[in-house]
Parts: C-alpha cells; sequence; structure tokens
C-alpha cells in the first residue's frame, strides 16, 4: 500500500520564512511583517503571499527564489507558488518607524555615543591620486573578509563610486524617506550619483546644500549594523570635509598621495584639516608608488612619479599631531586597478595576488584589526567642577 506524507504544518513553513530575509534591509521578511498570508493544501502545496516595499522592488526575483528554496525544503512541501503583493502606505510607514527604533529622521546612527561603527573617512589634498580606488578596493576586501561594510560617495562633484561598484545604473529603494542602500560585492552603498534622477545630471550645489546631502546619506540611509563605513570625500579641505567634522568628530582620517612633491605638500593640507577638526589620522596610502619594470620584473621599480611623497606625508603629520602616522601602503602602478574600476569589479577580488591587490588587502586588514586610540580623538569631556564653554 502506498505511503502518503502529511502536508506540512503551518507554524513549520512559518520557521522556514523566517530564515528568508530581505534581501535590501537583511532582515527575516517575517520580522518585517511582509508575510502577508500562508496557505498550505492537503497534497503539500504552498501558497505564499510576500508584500514587497515598493512595486518596482529590483530584487523581487531574489526575494521570490529565496522564499521558493526555503519553503520548498520543508519536508511535505510538494509545491511552492510566492504571490508577490505590495506594502500599503500605512504598512510601509510602520515598517520605517520599526528600523528607526523612533529615532528622529535626521538622526546619524554613527554619530552616537555607543555606536560601534568604525569610520573611516578617505581624504586627499587633490584629486586624480585614486582615492576612489582606494575606497573602493578597501570596502571590498573589508565585506570580503566577512564585515558588514557601507560605503558614502561623498565626492558630490566627481562620484564615481557606484561605476567603480559596478551599480551605476541601480537606483536605491525608497521606503517613506528611508533609502534602502545599494547593495554590490558585500558593500552597502549610496552615492549622489543614485540620486539624481538622470546619470548625466550636473551637480551644482553651495555648503549649505552639500551639508545637507551628506546629513541625508548618513540619517535618511537605512544601513543596519554596520562594521565599518568609509566615507570617499572630495579632494581638498572644503565643505564636506568641515561638514563630516561637525557631523562625524569620532571618524578617522586616511590620506591618499602620490610620490610626487607637488601632491604630498596638499595631502598634508588634508591631514591637518582633520586634525583641526578633532579627527585621527590613521595613516597614509600612497599610490602610484612605483612601476614594476615590464622588462626586468618587479624587483626593478620604475619611479615615474618620484619617490618619497608618502614618507613626507607621515612624517610631516606625526611631527605636528604628536603620534605615530603609518605609511600603511606603497601601492604600484597597475593597469588592472584602472581596468577594475571601469569593470566595476574590484581588483582585490579580480586578481587578489596581483602586487597592488596584496597592498589593499594589507591596508584592509591594517584598518580593522586596530583598536581605536584616543591620540587626537574629540572626546567631549569637561573637567570636573567647571561648566561646558566656561
Amino acid at each position: 500500500m502506498p505511503t502518503t506524507t502529511a502536508a506540512p504544518a503551518q507554524d513549520t513553513v512559518q520557521a522556514a520564512l523566517a530564515t528568508v530575509q530581505d534581501p535590501e534591509i537583511k532582515r527575516p521578511v517575517t520580522e518585517l511583517g511582509m508575510v502577508d498570508d500562508v496557505r498550505i493544501d492537503p497534497d503539500g502545496s504552498v501558497r505564499v503571499r510576500i508584500l514587497l516595499t515598493v512595486s518596482g522592488c529590483p530584487l523581487k526575483e531574489t526575494l521570490t527564489r529565496d522564499t521558493q528554496q526555503a519553503v520548498g525544503a520543508v519536508p511535505g512541501v510538494t509545491r511552492v507558488e510566492v504571490e508577490l503583493g505590495v506594502m500599503t502606505d500605512e504598512q510601509r510607514h510602520g515598517l520605517r518607524e520599526q528600523l528607526k527604533g523612533g529615532a528622529s529622521t535626521r538622526d546619524i546612527p554613527f554619530a552616537r555615543p555607543g555606536s560601534l561603527t568604525r569610520v573611516l573617512a578617505i581624504a586627499s589634498g587633490k584629486g586624480g591620486v585614486g582615492k576612489s580606488s582606494v575606497t573602493v578596493n578597501l570596502a571590498a576586501e573589508m565585506a570580503r573578509s566577512g564585515l558588514a561594510v557601507g560605503v558614502v560617495d561623498a565626492d558630490v562633484y566627481g562620484h564615481s563610486v557606484p561605476d567603480m561598484l559596478g551599480v551605476g545604473d541601480r537606483r536605491p529603494t525608497q521606503v517613506d524617506d528611508m533609502i534602502m542602500p545599494v547593495e554590490a560585492h558585500g558593500v552597502r552603498a549610496i552615492s549622489i550619483g543614485m540620486l539624481k534622477p538622470r546619470k548625466d545630471q550636473v551637480v551644482a550645489w553651495r555648503g549649505p546644500m552639500l551639508d545637507r546631502a551628506l546629513v541625508q546619506m548618513l540619517s535618511d540611509v537605512f544601513w543596519g549594523d554596520l562594521d565599518v563605513l568609509l566615507l570617499d570625500l572630495p579632494p581638498g579641505t572644503g565643505d564636506v570635509a568641515i561638514s563630516l567634522g561637525q557631523h562625524l568628530a569620532n571618524a578617522e582620517v586616511l590620506v591618499v598621495t602620490t610620490p610626487q612633491q607637488a601632491a604630498a605638500d596638499v595631502a598634508e593640507r588634508a591631514g591637518t584639516m582633520a586634525s583641526m577638526l578633532r579627527q585621527r589620522v590613521a595613516g597614509v596610502v600612497e599610490n602610484m608608488s612605483y612601476l614594476p619594470c615590464p622588462h626586468c620584473g618587479p624587483e626593478h621599480r620604475l619611479e615615474v612619479f618620484g619617490s618619497g611623497g608618502g614618507d613626507r606625508v607621515a612624517a610631516t603629520l606625526a611631527q605636528r599631531f604628536g603620534y605615530d602616522v603609518p605609511v600603511l601602503a606603497r601601492i604600484p602602478l597597475d593597469e588592472r586597478l584602472r581596468a577594475g574600476g571601469d569593470d566595476g569589479v574590484p581588483l582585490v577580488l579580480s586578481d587578489p595576488d596581483a602586487a597592488a591587490a596584496v597592498e589593499l588587502t594589507g591596508v584592509a586588514r591594517e584598518l580593522t584589526s586596530r583598536t581605536r586610540g584616543l591620540a587626537g580623538m574629540q572626546l567631549g569631556l569637561t573637567p570636573a567642577g567647571r561648566p561646558a564653554g566656561g
């Protein structure tokens, strides 16, 4: 006599659904109120209705696939049908309140005293030194090592992080006034380039608008729990650098330069600006340090842009600040580093054994293995018996 398998119980299917995470929010769909209905037929067929946050959700196929796989693995399930609906305005508002935890709209989570997120601002004195390439590769390597990593492309005028991560044409999902970062290579990213109506639209903003844009990318984006947040700053010592010091005084700064004397002189100013804002300089990265000789091999280095720029910047800043500022890497010129930026696949992922990738991996590991020192940091302490500002 043939045996028949009993249809799965409701709580078993619900337990399976609890393992399905929203691809953008990174929390179980059951916790987010996205499971609208579950019906189980006697023959083992299961129909699940999932509510999307917005109708144009870019990852709805991923959500459908993950739901089918999770429920399909339950013993007794013979078929899984996933129906997609859309949250009402009231449901979306409730989800936003749940994710924000009652925090005000302009609350920056990384500025809270108890924040465990390490904030690293990647700065340079002048453009063209490879600051964005360094940022993207550090983020990708940190994410590859298992950390939860976010990137803010704060270079409002020259935003390039989306293209370098391969998501230049992606737009973030918005739940009420809360924005979901776009994920690529395990990195959660946001950029003004993702928020413009058109990719070719020019951004021509002055100081107050730049400050507002930075605050929006820090506070209105749902970052979740991050281990590390990297900010790709615009070159120089302008409005965004000042705003960062005001809103994230706990940020550490990584200065990127080239060996050239002119670049090094300007890079020193970027480091000095960080100190003026009571931010600690975590170190210096010398990019385009040398070209491995294509004829003799890597032992022979061609110093195309001169030499010693990174050492000069580090030594000058250490003397000014009174604490050690190390040169964390000397990254060689490598055409593959440029190609990775154009193709949207960071070099540390596409060719991790390349000399430039090895240097960048070393920087990522060094920065994430350190404990945060207090030298150069703004503590916000007031001496006992004296009122603040007295």
